[in-house]
């Protein structure tokens, strides 16, 4: 696998909206940094950390969809802090697996496997102890309705990708779904459904060969 390619299977997995979903290019997107915000879009980020946050174990299923329209799936189990694991279904071969302090992007179809720090990529939204998306990343657009929050950043860290948008349920602020949109332009998103939280997971499914395929 290329770094590149490795690069777009990560951003995938990390933290976004159809591209129907998302705000228009322009002024939308020009919206002022955190420090403009109103008391209300406050309130509401404030709400997304807390869900965050409050949340320990996570699992589901995800649909994830490229830049090109093509369709996977697959398997997600989070357990913070630090550990997750992304399993695609067949055809796909790949595993995505973070222990705590590193992650492996294995490509079983090419028999490779990509090592990178978890602390220099996006998957540090997902896993960090005490989530702070304001910390994290700087946060151009917060907006709410009856049955969606989004909320629009630009990544600032060591892997910055470009613009991320996620999607939360309104009523009970469970992440639906995010798109990531890199420095082409080009939009991945992955939609999450099936989510259960609160759940005992096995430590095994964590663990990353640090050897395999030498």
């Amino acid at each position: 696998m290329t770094f590149a390619a490795a690069r777009r299977a990560l951003l995938a997995v990390t933290v976004s909206v159809a591209a129907a979903l998302l705000p228009p290019a322009g002024p939308a997107m020009a919206a002022p940094e955190l420090g403009a915000m109103t008391p209300e879009q406050r309130a509401t980020l404030d709400a997304v950390n807390t869900y965050f946050s409050s949340i320990q174990t996570l699992e589901g299923k995800f649909v994830q969809t490229g830049p090109d329209g093509g369709q996977t799936t697959g398997y997600f189990v989070i357990d913070r802090p630090g550990k997750l694991r992304f399993r695609y279904y067949p055809p796909a071969k790949l595993d995505i697996i973070a222990d705590g302090k590193t992650v492996a992007i294995d490509d079983k179809a090419l028999g490779e496997q990509t090592l990178l720090l978890l602390s220099e990529t996006p998957l540090r939204f997902l896993v960090a102890e005490n989530i702070d998306l304001t910390r994290e990343a700087v946060v151009r657009q917060v907006t709410a309705d009856s049955d969606l929050i989004t909320v629009v950043m630009e990544d600032t860290g060591v892997y910055a990708a470009g613009r991320l948008t996620l999607i939360f349920d309104a009523r009970t602020i469970e992440l639906k779904q995010w798109t990531v949109t890199d420095a082409q332009g080009l939009d991945t998103t992955v939609a999450l459904y099936e989510v259960k939280s609160g759940t005992e997971t096995n430590p095994k499914w964590f663990e990353i060969q640090y050897s395999k395929y030498r």
